[in-house]
């Protein structure tokens, strides 16, 4: 039924769906830009076409509300963001914990133009030993596109140039002024991990 519904929103939208998940039991999704609320929408609707067990964060203001049910039906969890540490151990810790854990979040970490992205996606990969694989949307093209899985080498610079040079390709902006910097402040000055982004829901 799900997988109907985002294929039907698609349809609606006039927007498409472009590659596969990897068929694997553990990765991170990482998805870019985020400039408008309408992301939710066309990544929540990917996520019901491709009819994927998967986890994101979202703000507690939105589980509270009217549209928390349907977010929780879509996956979204409650972690204690107090300390970005803590984040990372959580969810670490939940890759090792479970078969199968798939968690999508936002490396922006908000709708507003910021000069880095958030590096809590990186560490969480990083420490659980998964691969991250990119998503892009492409407003102009109507498309969404899902890149290949790209191990993390530990070599942050490295690691974020492939991760830029497939979002280069594949992604932009609803609102070019609001697209962040595909940068992680680590690059510039060694740091430890940011908060995790809050996936679809901001």
């Amino acid at each position: 039924m799900l997988r109907s519904l985002g294929k039907a929103i698609y349809r609606v939208i006039g927007w498409r769906l472009e590659g596969e998940l990897p068929p694997l039991a553990k990765f991170v999704i990482i998805g870019a830009p985020h400039t408008s609320t309408i992301d939710s929408i066309v990544f929540l609707a990917g996520v019901a076409a491709l009819e994927v067990d998967l986890r994101f964060m979202a703000k507690v203001e939105i589980l509270r509300g009217p549209w928390g049910p349907i977010f929780r039906r879509f996956g979204a969890i409650a972690i204690d963001r107090s300390r970005s540490n803590n984040v990372v151990e959580q969810l670490s810790r939940a890759f090792a914990e479970n078969e199968r854990f798939i968690l999508a979040l936002g490396p922006e970490g908000t709708r507003k133009y910021r000069p880095y992205w958030k590096s809590g996606f990186y560490h969480i990969a990083l420490a659980a030993g998964v691969p991250v694989v990119p998503i892009g949307i492409h407003f102009r093209e109507k498309r969404v596109i899902i890149g290949p899985p790209i191990d993390l080498s530990g070599d942050v610079r490295a690691d974020m140039d492939r991760l830029r040079a497939f979002f280069a390709a594949n992604s932009s902006g609803k609102r070019d002024d609001l697209v962040s910097p595909m940068r992680l402040r680590e690059e510039d000055e060694p740091a430890g991990p940011e908060e995790p982004g809050s996936g679809a829901a901001t």
